[in-house]
């Protein structure tokens, strides 16, 4: 599947240990299940989340899931264990998590290129979405997206983030506006999605409303989520509205007048057209068909 044709407007947190959290993220409408082996699963549990993860897999409980696992670190001591047992079909691919630059990206893939060559697995079978989590890495975010045709997302950690600069994670996120806006740009110069952090106020729809408002204009196109009441907003910010679709065809057609009479850019029943407008209006289309074709 190209990088493209991937939807992930709504990325679910699912504790890897979790049989009952698991079970009820099955019957979500979350477009994407990340089955977590680091924060959420003590040490002594992790052998046991890994063998619950697989037995849900081969159970097809995720079967109409984009299913991406979080693996711990690579310096935990715990990342070739995780591997070793999770690159079974019915994944898609991992959250690597503590990336600080594309020196890790390029390990992980050699280790992923190797580990599948060992166990008979087509080449690139799974793929990398980095997770993005101290101030070092927001600065090497461009180098990081680039390192590996693996990667079709990105995200980053606004707690671990704002611990690593001494900041400040209040209501207004102030304090998350830059590395927002670098991840959308790193990600869209290496044609990969840009993933929006959680939100960590999970009770508050009225602000997660408003930082999807904000993150979708800066250009995300889904976020990580906690709590399976945050889809049904996360996916109403991700989708093109009717208004948005029913504009996007009008520019269409005033394109389509403008080529006739031999303009580029052209001011056509009161609204301007050009070439931005067109690419923004065919961008809107092309997100609506994906959501159709995918049955969301």
């Amino acid at each position: 599947m190209d990088r493209e044709q991937y939807l992930l407007r709504s990325l679910l947190f699912v504790p890897g240990n979790s049989e009952k959290l698991q079970l009820s993220a099955s019957h979500s409408k979350a477009d994407a299940i990340i089955l977590d082996l680091e924060d959420s699963v003590l040490d002594r549990f992790k052998e046991e989340a890994r063998q619950i993860i697989i037995k849900n897999i081969k159970l097809g409980i995720f079967a109409d899931f984009t299913v991406f696992v979080r693996l711990n670190d690579r310096v935990s001591g715990y990342l070739l264990q995780d591997l070793n047992k999770l690159m079974i079909p019915g994944i898609t691919g991992f959250i690597f998590p503590k990336v600080e630059d594309e020196k890790d990206i390029v390990f992980f893939d050699k280790l992923l290129d190797a580990l599948e060559v060992e166990k008979g697995i087509e080449s690139g079978t799974f793929k990398i979405v980095p997770l993005i989590e101290t101030a070092g890495a927001v600065l090497k975010l461009e180098k990081i997206c680039k390192t590996s045709s693996r990667i079709i997302a990105v995200t980053y950690g606004s707690e671990d983030f704002t611990v690593s600069i001494h900041g400040i994670h209040d209501r207004k996120g102030e304090s998350l506006f830059v590395p927002r806006a670098l991840t959308v740009i790193a990600a869209r110069a290496a044609g990969i999605i840009p993933i929006d952090t959680l939100h960590v106020n999970v009770h508050d729809l009225d602000d997660l409303e408003d930082n999807l408002k904000l993150v979708k204009n800066l250009g995300f196109e889904g976020m990580l989520l906690l709590h399976p009441k945050e889809i049904e907003l996360a996916h109403r910010y991700f989708t093109p509205t009717a208004e948005e679709i029913t504009n996007a065809e009008e520019l269409i057609r005033l394109n389509d007048i403008a080529d006739k009479s031999d303009r580029k850019v052209a001011i056509i029943e009161g609204k301007i057209v050009g070439p931005p407008m067109l690419l923004k209006a065919r961008q809107i289309l092309d997100r609506q068909e994906l959501i159709k074709k995918q049955g969301k």
